[in-house]
């Protein structure tokens, strides 16, 4: 997501001039993710921890920044079940330690990426911006408890602040562990297909590169201190995603997709699986004229030939 970003502003905002890409590149950071803007003299990148904030601080003097778009997150559910003061550490304190900084800049404008599921699950209908907090993992409740600092220090210290809470994102750099990547990379390499519980859970997916212009248009026309829902607005069962994504890779590798169903294997299903996340974009739709302009099946099938090349 992070990566996307920086490549959209750069590829389409004219006015920017200086873009610092801040990140400590763990497992899932990757420096190849930038190569298309690596010769850009606007973009500097910078390895560090959001917990340092001498660091931060000095990067905020020196460049000049005026906005912080806060990515860094860990984000993997499954971790956060193995590890969840790992989460606590990098979504809460680190959060907490950038928020710090910009109490010192406050000229520095804040966005906070969150995600849907600081909401919970629901049967039917869909997220609003208004509805309450109901994480069930430790990934959910690091990023509500992050959301919860960043309106604090709006109100409290007069930061400048606004938020965004996306669905689930997909496309090219996607780390592999994520469901989309790992299956796609499963399937190329023939290996067994896990599906947790019966594949019957939904999930609502957004291309990455909407996102990123969501936010993008967030930092220009957004209202400091409001929340932002961006939903992708396709809902599919893990299950019915699979099989899309076998029949993908199957064209492209000219195989039948029988070859890759067989590998899919049902496991247990994982601690507090949310059921389904849905996300109303209305207010970002009609307060600042944001749409989704990737089909769900144009995004997979751009997403899928990405994966093919590595």
């Amino acid at each position: 997501m992070g990566s996307a970003f920086v490549r959209y502003l750069l590829q389409n905002g004219e006015e920017i001039e200086k873009v610092v890409t801040y990140d400590l590149l763990t497992y899932a950071g990757n420096l190849d993710n930038l190569k298309e803007v690596s010769e850009d003299p606007r973009h500097h990148f910078v390895r560090g921890d959001i917990c340092n904030g001498a660091l931060v601080e000095e990067l905020l003097r020196t460049h000049k920044i005026d906005t912080i778009v806060h990515f860094a997150a860990e984000s993997h559910v499954d971790r956060s079940i193995e590890n969840p003061k790992l989460f606590y550490k990098t979504n809460v304190e680190g959060t907490l330690s950038l928020l710090e900084v910009v109490r010192r800049f406050p000229e520095v404008h804040f966005h906070h990426i969150s995600t849907d599921e600081v909401y919970g699950s629901l049967e039917e209908g869909q997220f609003t911006e208004s509805s309450p907090y109901r994480p069930n993992s430790p990934y959910a409740a690091s990023k509500a408890a992050a959301d919860h600092f960043v309106r604090s220090y709006a109100k409290t210290y007069g930061l400048s602040v606004t938020l965004s809470h996306s669905s689930n994102n997909f496309g090219p750099c996607q780390y592999k562990e994520k469901f989309i990547p790992r299956m796609i990379s499963h399937c190329f390499a023939k290996e067994v297909l896990p599906v947790y519980g019966k594949g019957i859970n939904i999930r609502d997916w957004l291309y990455v590169e909407d996102h990123a212009e969501a936010i993008w248009l967030i930092l220009q026309k957004g209202k400091r201190g409001e929340n932002y829902n961006i939903g992708g607005g396709s809902e599919v069962r893990n299950i019915d995603l699979l099989h899309l994504l076998i029949e993908k890779v199957a064209k492209k590798q000219g195989e039948n997709p029988n070859t890759y169903s067989e590998l899919i294997t049902f496991v247990e299903d994982r601690p507090g699986h949310d059921f389904r996340y849905a996300l109303c974009s209305k207010k970002l739709k009609s307060e600042l004229g944001w749409k989704p302009k990737h089909p769900f099946e144009e995004g997979v099938d751009k997403t899928v030939e990405w994966y093919a090349q590595k």
